[in-house]
């Protein structure tokens, strides 16, 4: 970031109001600080607990959504960085990463298949539109990639957003209870399936476990987002023309 983005970040911060910002972070510390008292249980999960208390705010007091991310925005900002700093865990896992890498690259490409198939098959079973299975078909990527599949495949990239967000949170919630159920009981193994499933809100919670969960998920997530985002529309335009 060159000198001229901080400053004009400074003026952002020393002029805006941040009600936004202070709401999104005092949410976030109630939801992580419940997610401590539970001893770290998974319902408890700290962004469900923020979204939904940012919601009941906005709701009760009228506030728009676009008067509140004047503020949140800083937070949205901070995302880039963030996804960014993933390279850190990654390079001091490098050597695990080169000796698995003919499995994690089957497992992606696998496991991008099994997500959008099964989710197109079961809403068509139980009679989802075209437009509707369109949108739901990239819910296993990236929020911003998976709105711009949804576009190019025909489906509503708004709809496909929530879609996302609540992959992300369901799988980060269930995902954890779902791997000790299945006696799994290898971080990358853990880590890697939550980045294929629950994407950056599932890396945030293999993070919180472990570090080199977290790592490898966030490998999945990059690597599924890529994957998916280069065979889905061809394969949705060869079945679906």
């Amino acid at each position: 970031m060159g000198e001229t983005d901080i400053t004009q970040l400074w003026v952002y911060l020393s002029t805006k109001p941040l009600t936004g910002l202070t709401i999104t972070l005092v949410a976030y510390s109630i939801g992580f600080w419940l997610y401590q008292k539970t001893d770290r249980n998974p319902v408890c999960n700290p962004v469900v607990i923020a979204i939904a208390l940012i919601a009941l705010l906005l709701e009760s007091t009228g506030t728009p959504y676009a008067t509140y991310f004047e503020g949140a925005q800083f937070v949205h900002f901070l995302l880039g960085p963030a996804t960014v700093a993933l390279a850190v865990p990654l390079f001091r896992q490098m050597e695990t990463l080169k000796r698995a890498l003919p499995v994690i690259i089957f497992g992606v490409l696998f496991g991008s298949l099994v997500a959008s198939v099964s989710t197109v098959v079961l809403a068509w079973i139980l009679g989802a539109s075209p437009e509707t299975l369109a949108s739901l078909a990239p819910k296993s990527v990236t929020t911003p990639v998976a709105m711009g599949i949804a576009d190019e495949i025909g489906g509503v990239p708004a709809l496909t957003a929530v879609c996302v967000i609540a992959t992300g949170i369901v799988g980060a919630t269930l995902g954890p209870m779902v791997m000790n159920l299945a006696r799994l009981k290898d971080w990358r193994a853990r880590g890697f399936a939550m980045g294929v499933a629950a994407h950056g809100i599932g890396t945030a919670r293999a993070f919180q476990v472990n570090e080199t969960a977290g790592a490898f998920s966030g490998l999945a997530m990059g690597l599924n987002t890529l994957a998916t985002a280069l065979t889905l529309p061809f394969l949705w335009h060869w079945f679906f023309g």
